[in-house]
């Protein structure tokens, strides 16, 4: 676990050294749990949003997108739930005066104490039996194994009752049985627990009180909801079809924690498909594949499993999750969920409009079912760069090994996609060479000039910032208009023609190569 928190550590250390994250307002210590994007970040971060959006609106010809504004009427939250019941258990410890997630330290504990020792067993016989090892069959007859499985499933069981319960005493007197200590100082002096709920409020221009309550949203969810009938007129669409947003949403985390993991100031992408009632279970599963082949076009299939949810919101008929390998370990990167029609009923009847859509097969009106697909942009950041970021031995022009840290990104993904170095920076032939086909790509691609340290310490800083290809003017280039190309992943280079750098680069570049 050390070494995972090591990595998690180089990981938020290189975010910062090299301008991908910063802490917010640092220069008055920070504001907890709120993150800026620097300069290669919000390249990186809106690359993702782009793979996202031709992936789901490009690609398919029924489903549209949508930017809703971040505050809507209260009384959308009042239909949603939200200002009921959006809200998380709380319990303080006594001693250390710390705030926790009642949930979090039950599931913690399975985690660390439990399903810990159930892997590894697990681990040490894949060792013992090698490549004839069966794994499955191995959890459902080995005894300790087994213990484990079955406590966990026990104890998450009785937490997931009792939350839906709202049984709160249950959920303390769980915590107290399992004797789960304060991580800051090991008391087990524990409050009661109570809820707490996640929405920020604030006032509407002068009017006071409860009259000029707003919220700030806590999903982008409800904006596609609320315009379902406007959108589905001005574009023609027919059932099923699919209305796509990308944007900030709010929430006041009791624990926010694990760097850009858990923020309270973050940005989702959702897509609500609007389906025949009866057809959502079809749906969801053809978003549960198209969804994992997204992720599987730039994660490794072994970082990303399925999970479903064994606690569904009453509202839904089915959810999973779809998990990536963190340094932290496996966590939600995105959900996939079968809405039914709660969230469209609920705002028919406090709103008084009919929310229902006329289907010219069936010839009847019908308030459509939803499946929903839901992955936070900051946690597909932190884990593309989690899965990019690596440290190798390379060999050097002397022969002697080195180490680099190289961002292997996908190219399409990556926040500079060239980088125009020339040989030597006090040579004025070489120099102005690289500026002007600087000059020249830069209309088709993100690039970068540079022209600071050695060209070995250049490639080493363009490997950092995961630039997958760099461009060297030479004493050649001046005699035959060729520049080398150095490849980020392999080292290897190559001599092409100026005239050809925008073709060569724009095709490695080109984002259908992940949507295919």
């Amino acid at each position: 676990m050390a070494n995972q928190d090591d990595l998690f550590k180089k990981l938020v250390s290189h975010c910062k050294e090299y301008g991908f994250v910063f802490q917010s307002s640092e220069v008055y210590d920070g504001l907890a749990a709120v993150y800026d994007y620097g300069p290669y970040g919000v390249e990186l971060k809106n690359n993702i949003k782009k793979y996202w959006w031709m992936a789901m609106v490009q690609m398919h010809e029924n489903i549209v997108g949508l930017d809703a504004a971040i505050f809507m009427d209260p009384k959308t939250w009042q239909a949603s739930g939200h200002v009921a019941a959006f809200s998380d258990p709380m319990i303080d410890n006594k001693d250390s005066n710390k705030r926790y997630r009642a949930d979090q330290l039950v599931e913690e504990y399975v985690e660390k104490k439990v399903m810990k020792k159930a892997n590894k067993e697990i681990e040490k016989a894949r060792k013992r039996f090698g490549e004839s090892f069966n794994e499955e069959e191995y959890r459902s007859t080995n005894p300790r194994v087994m213990g484990y499985l079955e406590k966990s499933k026990t104890i998450l069981t009785r937490l997931n009752t009792s939350l839906t319960n709202g049984d709160l005493a249950d959920v303390k007197n769980l915590i107290e049985e399992l004797e789960i200590a304060c991580p800051e100082s090991g008391s087990r002096n524990w409050t009661e627990v109570r809820e707490f709920n996640l929405m920020f409020n604030t006032q509407l221009g002068t009017i006071a009180g409860e009259a000029g309550k707003l919220y700030l949203r806590p999903e982008t969810a409800q904006g596609i909801f609320v315009n379902f009938l406007n959108v589905q007129k001005t574009t023609r669409q027919k059932i099923p079809f699919g209305i796509a947003q990308i944007g900030k949403a709010f929430r006041n985390e009791i624990v926010a924690r694990q760097f850009i993991f858990r923020m309270r100031e973050f940005e989702q992408m959702e897509m609500q498909f609007f389906v025949r009632p009866g057809e959502q279970k079809k749906w969801y599963e053809y978003w549960k594949g198209f969804r994992m082949k997204w992720h599987q076009a730039i994660h490794p299939s072994k970082k990303l499993q399925f999970h479903d949810h064994e606690k569904l919101a009453f509202y839904a008929d089915a959810a999973l999750d779809i998990e990536f390998e963190f340094p932290f370990g496996f966590r939600e990167l995105e959900g996939i969920h079968s809405r039914t029609d709660h969230d469209l009923n609920a705002h028919q009847e406090l709103s008084g409009r009919k929310l229902q859509y006329f289907d010219p097969e069936l010839k009847e009106s019908y308030v459509p079912y939803v499946v929903e697909t839901s992955i936070g942009v900051d946690r597909m950041f932190l884990a593309t760069m989690a899965n990019a970021l690596v440290e190798e031995t390379v060999p050097n022009a002397d022969g002697k090994d080195s180490t680099r840290t190289v961002l292997r990104v996908h190219p399409a993904l990556a926040p500079i996609k060239c980088a125009v170095l020339p040989l030597v920076k006090n040579n004025e032939e070489f120099t102005s060479k690289a500026r002007e086909i600087f000059n020249h790509i830069k209309y088709s691609f993100e690039c970068q000039y540079d022209e600071k340290d050695s060209p070995g310490k250049r490639y080493r800083r363009q490997d950092a910032i995961g630039t997958p290809y760099c461009i060297t003017i030479d004493g050649q280039t001046l005699e035959d208009n060729t520049v080398t190309i150095r490849d980020r992943d392999t080292m290897e280079q190559t001599r092409i023609v100026i005239d050809n750098i925008e073709k060569v680069v724009l095709e490695k570049i080109n984002m259908r190569h992940l949507l295919k």
